[in-house]
């Protein structure tokens, strides 16, 4: 599986979703849809988006009882697409859950990654008022294994921790990557971030990016930026 730039599509409605990719002619980059958008439009969003050839990440963060994320997820499994999520906090037993949720009739079913952490917390969020006393890493690591184990692909992690990632949990287990910007851009409110080339040297399978394409004067051109960067 190549590497690939996800771009998250963080708009309020779906006009300015679908005017904004409008911008890239016959280029159909892979996008997030967040709860913001998916919120606001719900699932119609998602055939529009796939209906016009993009991959789709459906980012929606996934955390409750095992019961209810089995469904909800069979539920998703309908929206065929590409990339859907949880939270590893949730436990093992809520992953496995997702994982047969998620699974169609035919055995097929999206990539199924884990949120570990959020790139917003940091040390002293987890500590303080998450009250987790272990390291950020060891964090990360110990709820890696844990999706791992459940029988999903992979994580969603800072690209700070990809690495020690696929060490701990093999190469084909991917980390799909937030918290990225160009070198001699704005980091806003992430607090544990890298370049796209810096991610790929870390081993990030995919990254996810947004305002700095989004917000860029020239979309299009931030995103071939980042392709550039990180998967040529």
């Amino acid at each position: 599986m190549g590497k690939d730039v996800i771009i998250a599509c963080d708009f309020a409605s779906g006009a300015k979703t679908l005017e904004f990719l409008e911008r890239f002619g016959a280029k159909k980059p892979f996008v997030k849809i967040g709860m913001e958008l998916f919120y606001a439009e719900g699932p119609s969003i998602v055939e529009k988006i796939k209906n016009r050839g993009h991959k789709i990440f459906l980012d929606l963060k996934l955390h409750d009882i095992p019961n209810t994320v089995k469904k909800s997820m069979s539920v998703l499994s309908g929206l065929n697409v590409d990339m859907t999520n949880l939270h590893a906090a949730g436990g093992s037993k809520m992953m496995s859950a997702a994982v047969e949720g998620l699974t169609k009739p035919d055995g097929t079913r999206p990539i199924l990654i884990a949120v570990t952490q959020l790139t917003s917390t940091d040390s002293e969020t987890l500590k303080n008022e998450l009250l987790i006393e272990t390291t950020m890493a060891e964090t990360v690591m110990r709820y890696a294994e844990n999706a791992k184990n459940s029988g999903l692909d992979g994580v969603v992690c800072s690209p700070l921790e990809a690495q020690a990632v696929h060490k701990r949990c093999g190469n084909s287990f991917l980390t799909v990557t937030p918290g990225v910007r160009f070198a001699d851009g704005d980091i806003g409110d992430q607090k544990r971030v890298m370049t796209p080339a810096e991610a790929k040297k870390a081993g990030s399978d995919y990254i996810v990016v947004g305002r700095p394409i989004t917000a860029a004067d020239d979309p299009v051109a931030a995103y071939e930026r980042c392709v550039a960067e990180f998967v040529d």
